[in-house]
């Protein structure tokens, strides 16, 4: 045993393994992301997330023509888009638009469909600068994937930070709760998202429902869960179902995005921009977009 080694027990969620980014891409010209899942085919470990791209760090140089990707549709899920550095801006056939900035968090239920673009904010792109940001898509159960489409712009501001014990760092609460603070992201399902940074040598112990999927992605330092091995920058620590208790320690100081949730047990068929539950409903999801069902951007 090493020394962050601890003795598990029935209440602790066990390190089922660490994974590193299964792919790389570009997304448009504004977004060269590592993709965590589903290129490692966590489908079911880390339900009812379906997808985390890590984009950047990454510096860009000013421009009057601001990168990022166009306009193209979505069906049956949610895309949360978690800013770091830089400026983000988004609009969607809905009627949203917003700009997002460091410590800022996009949430928009795609559901029953929309069309939407994301570009690096006017000013950022002719400044240039670093664009760090995590994008993820959340699932829907079938009952919710053909509800109306939504939009949450969560400010930083806006977001609980709790100080953690003894001077370890800080917990901020997007989704879910932590020590009674709630945070303001409206969720279909439950939903635990929190950005933490812990400073090295010092842990923190999250208690998370037994039977729900719980992953720590690194974004900076050295960290371990429960006693595993060690996990780096852009890599992912997946946890088994089993058990409640999740002890987060810092080997460096580190920043991490904790995701846990309830698994949607339910089929998955995926086609591009669309998550649905059969392939005769992404054909029909297709079908709608072809017909301009999902609206368009003026």
């Amino acid at each position: 045993m090493n020394r962050h080694e601890t003795i598990a027990t029935a209440e602790t969620k066990d390190v089922l393994g660490i994974y590193q980014p299964g792919s790389t891409y570009m997304v448009g010209d504004g977004f060269p992301v590592r993709n965590l899942f589903p290129s490692n085919e966590l489908d079911r470990e880390v339900s009812p997330f379906l997808m985390l791209d890590y984009a950047g760090p990454q510096y860009f140089t000013p421009t009057d023509h601001p990168r990022g990707v166009g306009e193209h549709p979505h069906r049956g899920f949610e895309t949360v888009t978690i800013v770091y550095e830089g400026m983000v801006a988004h609009r969607d056939s809905a009627g949203n638009a917003g700009v997002i900035g460091p410590g800022d968090v996009q949430w928009m239920t795609a559901a029953s469909g929309i069309v939407h673009e994301e570009f690096h904010e006017k000013e950022f792109a002719k400044k240039g600068g670093t664009l760090h940001a995590i994008q993820l898509w959340v699932n829907l159960p079938k009952a919710s994937k053909m509800s109306a489409p939504g939009y949450q712009t969560i400010l930083n501001a806006d977001i609980p930070a709790i100080d953690l014990e003894g001077g370890a760092g800080q917990l901020c609460v997007i989704a879910g709760s932590f020590l009674g603070h709630k945070g303001p992201a409206h969720t279909f399902t439950p939903i635990q998202l929190y950005d933490l940074q812990l400073k090295a040598g010092r842990r923190v112990q999250l208690s998370m429902p037994s039977g729900h999927n719980t992953s720590i992605f690194v974004l900076q330092g050295r960290a371990s869960v429960n006693g595993s091995r060690e996990a780096g920058e852009a890599e992912l620590i997946v946890c088994k179902r089993d058990g409640s208790q999740v002890t987060v320690e810092a080997q460096e100081d580190s920043r991490l995005l904790v995701m846990a949730g309830e698994p949607i047990e339910e089929p998955i068929a995926r086609y591009g921009p669309f998550v649905m539950n059969t392939r005769e409903e992404l054909v029909q999801a297709a079908q709608d977009y072809q017909a301009g069902k999902m609206g368009h951007l003026s």
